[in-house]
């Protein structure tokens, strides 16, 4: 993996942190139109279509690679995360409802013990409490009148993507994969469940407009086929620390943007906790940032090196 530094990996973060994060202010606005079993259909069939074709597009190979494993990943981190996660914006705010998802590296953290036998550590476990603190805030168990089933959903939508996201890793440590590749299928594959219960399960029919069009097409083009593959442009070009450090933005461009247009409020404690849990995210990346520090420096010296330090010696 090469890393640069030019301004490319920046201005990627950039519209990324944005799109992501206007997202789902677009996704909530989208349910207004549909109801949640299809739009979260509709949203993942043109998304999975959108970046098959970009396969081709960037020199990727086509063939469906890795089966069980990939319609085990697309089950999971397509079909449960872009079901809960819909459900969850039908009486959740769109700025914490984007909270409770972004707490998924946490969850990664505390479930990597049994998936990649990687036990939690040291001050990981600060980042973990800081999470959970705030976790606790923002979902008020001791007041029964909010929105406690939204929330949970939210969480679960969290729980499927850091179960996917172990499941990516694992795959990865026993077989060279591509990236994109993975993506396009997992997406294709998870798509098809949601087809299924749109069709199966009754609910409100779809009121199509040119806004729906426009709202469908900026989640199926811009925030899923577009960002994903700028996701993995950048983690080709920085270190990983790096880039979910600077994806934290996306919570935060949510909740400004939900607040500026649907006026989401929020409570003291509910702000409190949003707090908490971005301290204890940006302490997760910082430990990562002192663990790729330390790896660089007991790495051993390429050729480059030992010839610039052969030549300061001789």
């Amino acid at each position: 993996m090469r890393h640069s530094r030019g301004w490319g990996p920046l201005l990627g973060l950039v519209v990324l942190s944005l799109t992501w994060g206007y997202s789902w202010v677009a996704a909530k606005e989208g349910l207004g139109f549909a109801g949640p079993l299809h739009f979260a259909a509709q949203r993942s069939v043109l998304g999975g279509l959108a970046l098959l074709a970009l396969l081709p597009l960037t020199g990727r190979p086509w063939r469906w690679q890795f089966p069980r494993e990939t319609l085990a990943i697309g089950l999971i981190q397509v079909s449960g995360f872009m079901l809960f996660q819909t459900w969850a914006l039908v009486t959740g705010g769109p700025g914490k409802t984007a909270v409770l998802i972004f707490t998924m590296p946490v969850w990664t953290l505390l479930l990597s013990g049994l998936v990649l036998r990687e036990p939690v550590r040291g001050a990981q476990w600060v980042a973990a409490v800081l999470t959970l603190g705030g976790l606790l805030l923002i979902i008020e168990p001791w007041e029964m009148h909010t929105s406690l089933v939204s929330k949970c959903l939210g969480l679960l939508a969290a729980f499927c993507w850091a179960v996917g996201t172990l499941l990516v890793k694992r795959l990865r440590q026993r077989h060279e994969v591509d990236l994109l590749n993975l993506t396009a299928w997992q997406m294709a594959l998870g798509a098809l469940p949601l087809v299924g219960a749109a069709v199966l399960i009754p609910e409100r029919a779809t009121h199509w407009t040119w806004t729906y069009g426009a709202i469908l097409a900026f989640m199926a083009l811009a925030s899923t086929a577009l960002c994903w593959w700028l996701w993995l442009y950048i983690l080709d070009r920085v270190p990983a620390w790096e880039a979910s450090l600077s994806v934290l933005g996306t919570p935060v461009v949510a909740i400004l943007s939900s607040r500026w247009m649907t006026g989401e409020s929020f409570h003291r404690s509910e702000v409190g906790g949003i707090l908490l849990i971005g301290s204890g995210l940006a302490f997760l990346a910082f430990i990562g940032w002192l663990n790729g520090r330390r790896a660089e420096r007991s790495a051993p010296p390429t050729g480059a090196d030992e010839a610039i330090q052969s030549q300061r010696t001789g």
